[in-house]
């Protein structure tokens, strides 16, 4: 059991997973580092408040903290455009593999099926 625990642990997919969730989560701590440090200031300069997560409006005894709300919002905006930014370099980098079979024209075995189903029409007739 402890070898097949190995084994799997071993594994490419395992460890680029893992690699993946540590690099996400320090991603993550430096965009929330952005928005709270440098982002809310700038916004909070027009609304005439520093820290967006103080922003509060009440209905009765219900307080909705609504400044919280955004700088989730932000944080979420910033990592969707930085991934997107990533995915879109990374798609211009790597070719489509789409493309590639319309360069190379018709696999082995994709003529060996065209010369049987050429065949089984002839006997057909």
């Amino acid at each position: 059991m402890l070898k097949e625990f190995k084994e799997f642990i071993a594994r490419g997919n395992v460890m680029d997973l893992a690699v993946g969730v540590i690099i996400g989560a320090a991603f993550t701590a430096i965009v929330k580092s952005l928005v709270s440090n440098l982002i809310n200031p700038l916004i909070g300069i027009f609304l005439g408040k520093i820290d967006l997560s103080n922003l509060v409006f009440s209905i009765g005894s219900a307080h909705f903290r609504y400044g919280s709300f955004l700088n989730e919002v932000i944080n979420f905006l910033i990592i969707a455009f930085v991934v997107f930014l990533m995915v879109k370099g990374i798609n211009k980098v790597m070719p489509k593999k789409e493309e590639e079979a319309v360069k190379e024209g018709p696999s082995k075995e994709e003529e060996y099926l065209g010369q049987i189903v050429e065949l089984l029409k002839k006997q057909d007739k």
